[in-house]
């Protein structure tokens, strides 16, 4: 009877084995049909991974990994990260409708984990919801730091910053032998964009701080740890019960240390300005700080933030969203501006034949003058056209993020609500729809052009479009310009003994703002005139 009812059990368990076996495909054809009938009207999306969604197509240059799926899937394309469904943009009349036709639904950003803690819980500007908030915020940074008037009002800052970084590499060709000099580029362009944007913001210039295990921290790399942690990807927000992930792999530690580490230094700045407001003695603290104040008495930013917060009529502000706006200035202003002219003059080089024709414009209408002041600049079009060439294949900013607040019908697609969309800026720029020879470096192609850089032209759009697009862009083109301007008019530049054009690396760099990967050096010989 034991063994009648072992045999009976194992014909049960082989019937069922063979019935799941059978039924499996006709379930598989089942799914498949009604997982076409719930995806009616959705954009083309390529095979998904249970659980990891798309994840597994991208790599750390997301980017390049996304144009390779337009080609195959066409300029709007859906994605799903874990669970998350993503509207990928790669086009300029896909960038169009989604930016300017939908501009007010796609208004939002999407909430992300690393700027929950690295930005005071979205209490800033840039990743703040869309809403009355953001608009208050938004109003507060145009109108006392970014609006036209503002950033000439710091042009002193501006020309004299470039005074100093032109000084040292002087300097160090004047200690050289052969009276010309290896430069690191990078860490020239990085210090003065950092120093302008500190006086800016602050009134001076930090160079280095405290940290939390007692050891002096610089302050350049400190905000390079910034920048490279913002581009990370929080497992968490896509794929919830993977979460644990970060606190194995350290990212959630680092993302804490270098919260820790800004909020230190950010409590510090707002401290010594109200000790300075308040004339109760000198200014103290850990930080290694040069004192900058305009010679003309005008406030900073933060200056404006705490008379804001003192004034009962305007809109009400605390220390912490006074902190989150001071975090915005010195992760957005900053970096994007040092990678612009970064990506420029390696470019330059790899072109002798546009670096020349730039120096040619720029030695012409300066004449014989010392240095290039803010004056000079209007006449410079060719120095414009570099720079828009070097936005078009070097957009800081390669992906811009959105989130869509309500369902939409999309180019005929339905879009639904809560769906993050994705603009490939850095596809965009490079498109063949858009420009001949996409991939050359071509300055010659914004001369005579109408296509500006503002969010007007959506094959152009290194800084956004709409609602949401980089209010700072003056402030960054101004000290980009004034920069480059002194550099090709005051040096001759080449490629260090030994190497060539070819042999400048291009490699990019992961993070939110994509700058080189390398440090970029170039020989420096002072132009005689």
């Amino acid at each position: 009877m034991i063994e009648l009812t072992h045999k009976t059990s194992l014909f049960m368990e082989y019937y069922f084995t063979l019935t799941l076996v059978l039924c499996l495909p006709i379930f598989f054809v089942l799914f498949r049909r009604w997982s076409s009938v719930n995806t009616k009207n959705q954009p083309p999306s390529p095979p998904k991974l249970p659980f990891l969604g798309n994840l597994h197509l991208l790599d750390s240059h997301p980017h390049r990994s996304l144009q390779a799926l337009a080609h195959h899937h066409g300029p709007l394309m859906l994605l799903h990260f874990g669970s998350v469904p993503v509207l990928v943009v790669s086009s300029a009349e896909a960038a169009h409708e989604v930016l300017k036709t939908h501009d007010l639904t796609v208004a939002s950003r999407p909430t992300c984990t690393v700027f929950k803690k690295l930005f005071y819980n979205c209490k800033d500007m840039a990743s703040a919801p869309y809403g009355e908030y953001w608009r208050q915020l938004r109003s507060i940074c145009v109108l006392n730091l970014l609006s036209t008037k503002m950033v000439r009002s710091f042009r002193a800052v501006r020309e004299e910053e470039t005074k100093f970084m032109i000084s040292r590499i002087e300097q160090s060709c004047m200690s050289s032998s052969s009276k010309s000099s290896i430069v690191n580029l990078s860490e020239k362009l990085v210090t003065l964009t950092i120093d302008v944007t500190c006086r800016v913001t602050t009134g001076r210039k930090y160079n280095s701080i405290i940290g939390e295990d007692g050891k002096i921290v610089l302050f350049k790399d400190l905000l390079g740890e910034f920048i490279e942690i913002l581009g990370s990807v929080y497992i968490g927000d896509y794929i919830p019960w993977l979460a644990w992930l970060t606190r194995v792999n350290g990212l959630d530690s680092k993302l804490d240390k270098v919260a820790k580490q800004f909020d230190g230094l950010l409590d510090r700045v707002i401290q010594d300005h109200i000790e300075q407001r308040s004339k109760s003695g000198n200014i103290k603290g850990n930080m290694n700080h040069t004192d900058d104040h305009d010679e003309n008495g005008q406030k900073d930013f933060v200056d404006v933030l705490l008379g804001i917060q003192e004034d009962s009529s305007s809109f009400p502000i605390d220390r912490i969203t006074v902190k989150a706006l001071i975090m915005d200035m010195f992760s957005a202003a900053t970096d994007s501006s040092y990678a612009v002219l970064e990506w420029t003059m390696a470019e330059l080089l790899k072109h002798p034949r546009v670096m020349k024709k730039l120096q040619n414009e720029v030695r012409e209408i300066a004449g014989n003058k010392v240095e290039i002041t803010e004056d000079d600049l209007n006449g410079m079009k060719y120095l414009k056209a570099v720079i828009k060439e070097t936005l078009r294949l070097h957009p800081p900013f390669t992906l811009l993020f959105r989130m869509s607040t309500e369902d939409k019908k999309i180019k005929g697609y339905n879009i639904k609500a809560n769906t993050q969309i994705i603009v490939n800026t850095w596809q965009i720029g490079r498109d063949p729809k858009s420009y001949s020879n996409p991939d050359n470096y071509e300055p010659e192609r914004f001369l005579n052009s109408d296509v500006d850089y503002i969010g007007n032209h959506f094959e152009f759009i290194p800084f956004g479009a709409g609602r949401r697009r980089c209010p700072g862009i003056q402030y960054a083109a101004m000290v980009s310009e004034i920069a480059l301007a002194n550099l090709v008019y005051l040096f001759d530049w080449a490629v260090p003994g030994g190497l060539g054009v070819h042999d400048i690396d291009m490699t990019e760099s992961t993070g939110f703002i994509t700058q080189m990967k390398y440090p970029l050096k170039a020989v420096a010989i002072p132009y005689l005139g």
